[in-house]
Order: C-alpha cells, then structure tokens, then sequence
C-alpha cells in the first residue's frame, strides 16, 4: 500500500535568510533541446524556474569554479553530474567540504560509493541482495576475459556513468574486448555483466521528518524485453521512445523491490533523495540488484517527480520537500517543526 505524506513548506523567514547557490551545467540556457545533452539542460532550467518560484535568494552557477573561492552564500543545491572527468560526481561535495558550506546531497564518499557501479554490486552482495554476476575492468589493468561470466549477450558499459552513457551490447568476447578498449581510451572503467531481457524497477526515495520515506515504486516497462535502452533515448535526442514508466501494480515484485531498497540505502544514508534501481528477469520473474542514483534527476518527467505525483505532490512540492528536508538536516532551520504544506 502506498504511504499519503504531505509536503514540506520552507518556511518564509528561512527563504528571506538564506542565500542558496544553485549549480548546474545548463542553468542558463534557453533554447530547447541540447545537442549533445538533449533534455538535460531542459531539465536544468525547469529546476532553476522552479527554485526562483519558491521566493528563495537564489544565486546561480554553471561551473566548480563557483566554488574555488568562497561563495557568499549558505548552502549550495548541486545539479553538476558528468563534469567531463573521472570520479567528476565526487568534485563539488568535496568543494563544498572546503569551504565548509552544507550543500544537498549524499557526503563525497558516498556519491564515489554509489556512483561506482562495481562497488555499489559489493555491497548489495554483502547485504545479501541477489545480483547478476560482473566484471570489472579498470582503466590501466590487464583486460582478462576470461574475468566475464557466461551469457549469449553482454552489457559493456562505463563503470561511473548516468543516462547509460556510452553503454553497449556485446554478442562475443571479441565485442567485449573491443567496447571495453573503446571505453578505456575514453577515459572509462569498465563493467561487464550479462544481458537480462526485461525491465527495470525503480524504487525513488526521499527524505521526511528526516528519515527515508520510499515513494511509488515504478517499472520502466520496455516495448521488446530483448532492447538496450540508450544515452539517446534516455536524453529525447532520438525520435522513438521504446518503453514506459508507470506504477508497478504487481504486490510481490512491490514488496521485494521495496525490501531491497530498504537493506540497500542503509549503506548510503543520510542522502536526501536518490533511486534505487534493479532489473526484472521478464522469463523468470527473478528481482536483481542493478544500481544505485543517489543524486537521481528530478525533472518532472522522470521517476521520481512521477511517483510522487502518484501521492498528489506537485513537482514543485517534491523540490521544496527534499530542499526543506536537507536544510534542517544541516540545522539551518528553526529549531521548531517545519509546517506541513495545508492542500488548498
């Protein structure tokens, strides 16, 4: 059954007080889609429109290099994912961390964490998760293929990547050799895992009353179980979408799905809001463990706005939850209880 929360309301005088620094890549585009970032940046800009609607003092920022000095601000809200670097998710925390400004979002070593897709599987097995069986191959190391385990297709993909960046299949070991060289020259790690027809699960958390509090459970149900979804779909830079995300009506994979994200983000917390991800066999009806986004996009057309829509929140309600939430995590609220939002 899905838990009814409301909404957190900032309150006014915290919104008069604080001076909060957004940054992200595209926060001042204004065109449509981007060319190599497609919805993205998009994204970027609803998130910036919908902050400036809160009545926040709101500063903006599209590089680390806001950071390098020491901002006058209180409290930063981090969208800079994918700087162009290896490990790029772990730089603004740390930033943030030197400059002692509480900011949104999962510690430095905790974004390394889950954003390592081959550590995340170290810990999902550790906790007992089931997990489909992989290889790591790190930039630099010997490429042992014998390392990969069987499959009749496998998954070649970065090992810190979003939005199945540079993610392909492989039908041999001669494929797995060549996407796993392409990706190393790239500047990549590597995983390698089989292939499972099916869908994905995901499993979008947030944060209330500072503890986790797990909305809607989604499927992302593809059109052909067999199809690899790609970075072009996932960023609308190509006209056919093959899948679609709803609520997962099924009470067993719900309550597995659930149970497994739960054992999951006691690894990861506190972290604010994230999405917990795991992939359906569509022969087997078996749930594995895929991956974990602890710094998930929250655009409204994606899953987590969409679950929580499922429980009457706006989108502009989800932001100003997770942002109300982390700042009184950091203690940059009155001591008082923050207000729920009253439905009109």
């Amino acid at each position: 059954m899905t838990r009814i929360a409301a909404p957190r309301a900032l309150p006014a005088a915290a919104k008069r007080a604080l001076r909060i620094m957004f940054i992200a890549r595209h926060v001042h585009w204004d065109g449509g889609l981007h060319p190599t970032d497609g919805t993205h940046a998009t994204y970027h800009r609803e998130m910036r429109a919908v902050l400036e609607g809160m009545g926040l003092d709101l500063h903006l920022a599209d590089g680390y290099e806001a950071l390098f000095a020491a901002p006058d601000v209180d409290f930063v809200f981090p969208l800079l994912n994918r700087g162009g670097f290896l490990n790029s998710e772990m730089l603004l925390p740390l930033l943030c961390e030197r400059r002692g400004i509480p900011y949104l979002g999962a510690s430095p070593i905790l974004r390394g964490l889950s954003d390592d897709k081959h550590l995340a599987k170290r810990v999902a097995v550790a906790r007992g998760l089931p997990t489909a069986p992989w290889a790591l191959f790190r930039r630099g190391a010997p490429i042992d293929l014998s390392l990969c385990p069987p499959a009749a297709r496998h998954v070649v993909k970065p090992n810190a990547s979003s939005a199945s960046w540079g993610i392909s299949a492989a039908h041999d070991l001669e494929d797995v050799r060549a996407a796993v060289a392409r990706l190393h020259k790239e500047g990549h790690d590597v995983i390698v895992e089989p292939f499972i027809p099916g869908h994905d699960i995901e499993v979008s958390v947030i944060t209330l009353d500072g503890e986790p509090f797990i909305l809607p459970v989604q499927i992302v149900e593809q059109d052909d179980p067999g199809y690899l979804r790609t970075y072009l779909e996932k960023r609308n830079l190509i006209d056919d979408q093959a899948y679609a995300i709803r609520p997962l009506d099924d009470d067993r994979l719900r309550i597995e799905a659930t149970r497994q994200a739960i054992e999951m983000m006691k690894e990861f917390l506190p972290f604010d809001y994230g999405r917990f991800e795991f992939r359906l066999n569509a022969a087997t009806g078996a749930l594995s463990f895929m991956e974990v986004n602890l710094n998930c996009n929250l655009w409204s057309r994606k899953t987590i706005a969409m679950a929580a829509a499922q429980i009457g929140w706006s989108h502009a309600e989800l932001i100003e939850t997770i942002l109300t939430e982390s700042l009184d995590r950091h203690g940059l609220l009155p001591a008082e209880r923050v207000p729920d939002r009253v439905a009109a």
